[in-house]
């Protein structure tokens, strides 16, 4: 069986973040699996520009171009994001708006941090942008809630339960990796309404 590519986004770039323990707990999870191979895109090392250019402009800037084959080569991606004001962070607004092909007919996956609502709001706000894109969210996500209180200082959560809900979220999305990669190499995926 083929491995799958999965880019493992690091959606806050706040100085003293927190999301690069999550996300590496998690890229660790999922490095295990023997179907996936993990590419942690960390966007305060991507360095976006967060003034998007006009439609139909020319050649993107140079962080763009070179983040861009890395969503291409993926086959579905989990984006690690804290919730900020009962939203998700700007940068990742930017890469996602920077980008619209790399994300069509591949399967998205979400962990999530925060405070009492564990980051839920973020994502349930990224699922209404991901599905403008032609992109499929996976129902399953891992959630931590009060975020500080559920790590030990070596950057792994307590219990057993995250491990549990990354591994369910890993199944969830690889399944629809497959079905969608397949799809798109029988059909290529083209948004006919732009």
């Amino acid at each position: 069986m083929d491995r799958l590519h999965l880019g493992v986004i690091i959606g806050s770039t706040r100085a003293g973040r927190f999301a690069p323990v999550v996300a590496n707990w998690f890229a660790d999870q999922a490095a295990l699996r023997a179907d996936l191979t993990v590419d942690v895109i960390d966007l305060a090392e991507a360095a976006l520009p967060d003034r998007l250019g006009d439609f139909g402009e020319g050649t993107a800037p140079r962080e763009v171009e070179a983040l861009t084959p890395r969503l291409a080569d993926a086959d579905g991606f989990v984006v690690v994001t804290p919730e900020y004001n009962r939203s998700f962070p700007a940068p990742l607004k930017t890469v996602i708006d920077w980008h619209g092909a790399e994300w069509q007919a591949k399967p998205v996956g979400f962990v999530s941090y925060g405070g009492i609502s564990g980051g839920l709001r973020a994502v349930e706000q990224l699922r209404l942008v991901f599905a403008e894109l032609h992109a499929t969210t996976v129902r399953d996500a891992v959630s931590f809630t009060n975020y500080w209180e559920q790590f030990g200082a070596d950057g792994t959560p307590a219990g057993p339960q995250a491990g549990q809900a990354a591994a369910l979220l890993l199944d969830r999305l690889t399944w629809w990796a497959r079905a969608l990669k397949e799809a798109r190499d029988k059909h290529p995926y083209a948004d006919t309404a732009a």
